[in-house]
């Protein structure tokens, strides 16, 4: 059987974690006048960064479940999983207060409350979730049954988009904690997606090789990107590819069935690659696998510095004064050198946090 850690899944996750930054920087300081760049931009990474890292948690929970196969859910297990996804779910929390408690009071909207929901929020719930829900894979049928649940949970939500659309304003709270940034309907599906492959997988992997596995979900992925760009060229969007053909509720974005086939069959064919480049190749660059090993700090971290040291925010108002910066690009080689300054940093804070973890160990 693999090792635990496998640099495959770190290198991806690193990956994810770029493509992240990207995405917040590319919203927050980049003025809208710089056009159809930004907006590009803004929408490539918003289809590929989270959607990783949410079916990474389904993917890698059977690594250590799997050793288990006779007695996957004990109390212990249970509860060590469940405090990882409660903490996981409280740095959502406090990045909310630390970020949105930062903000001119002026500006507040529902989006800037403490309370609001947020990736992290929802792979903290994925969490505690999916590990009883994977006590189901010991049983062949179970798997099958899973993926079926997955889709039968996006179909509905598609078809409750329109009165979750009227329903959900006369209810704020809810809006606000279960509707709001990658809310658990329906993303935990991708999730579950998730935890079915990786148990598959790790059934392979321990009958012997694996390489056929990655080889026919490139296929799946494959299929899947071309039925997106097909149905795309038979019901164009305009623009031709962006949000306007997805679904918004609650002032946030949700794949519709076009991009949702594009999500699955890039992140598939994204995992084979990583697997072969990796694992077949023996490409594992040191600094991407810290980047995976330490993407929470970095995504709680990164946000942080963007988003409120570096934006327009009470805090940056209150310790720098006058000389706090508002970034708004006009010009692309300085975002994207200002940009790569941030991923050194990340990196060098990778490597410090993992040194200083191994010190505290020691």
């Amino acid at each position: 059987m693999p090792p635990a850690r496998l640099a495959f899944l770190d290198v991806f996750r690193g990956f994810a974690l770029i493509v992240m930054v990207l995405n917040h920087t590319g919203r927050w300081w980049i003025g809208r006048e710089m056009g159809w760049g930004r907006y590009w931009l803004v929408y490539v990474t918003v289809t590929v960064a989270a959607p990783i890292f949410l079916f990474l948690v389904g993917f890698v929970l059977p690594l250590s479940l799997h050793r288990h196969a006779g007695d996957i859910v004990t109390r212990s297990r249970l509860s060590a999983y469940w405090r990882r996804g409660a903490t996981i779910f409280a740095a959502g929390v406090l990045l909310n207060v630390i970020v949105f408690g930062s903000i001119q009071v002026a500006s507040l909207s529902a989006d800037d409350s403490p309370l609001a929901g947020g990736v992290l929020q929802t792979i903290g719930l994925a969490i505690i979730v999916m590990t009883p829900t994977a006590a189901l894979l010991k049983w062949r049928a179970g798997r099958p049954a899973l993926l079926g649940v997955a889709l039968v949970g996006y179909l509905l939500f598609l078809a409750a988009f329109e009165p979750l659309k009227t329903w959900l304003p006369n209810h704020p709270l809810i809006a606000l904690t279960l509707f709001l940034d990658y809310p658990p309907w329906p993303w935990l599906c991708l999730v579950l997606v998730g935890l079915v492959l990786g148990w598959w997988w790790r059934d392979v992997a321990a009958q012997g090789p694996d390489a056929p596995f990655f080889r026919n979900l490139t296929i799946v992925g494959v299929v899947f990107m071309v039925l997106a760009v097909a149905a795309e060229l038979v019901w164009p969007s305009s623009p031709r590819i962006g949000f306007t053909r997805d679904r918004v509720l609650n002032h946030h974005w949700t794949p519709a069935p076009i991009t949702a086939l594009w999500i699955l069959g890039t992140v598939f064919v994204m995992l084979a690659f990583f697997y072969w480049v990796c694992e077949r190749r023996g490409w594992r660059p040191q600094w991407l696998v810290v980047l995976g090993q330490t993407a929470l700090m970095l995504y709680f971290v990164h946000q942080v510095f963007v988003y409120t040291l570096l934006g327009d925010s009470w805090l940056a108002q209150r310790v720098l004064g006058a000389h706090a910066p508002h970034l708004n690009f006009h010009q692309w080689w300085k975002y994207w050198a200002l940009n790569g300054l941030l991923m050194v940093a990340c990196v060098a804070l990778g490597y410090a946090w993992q040194a200083i973890k191994a010190r505290s160990k020691g």
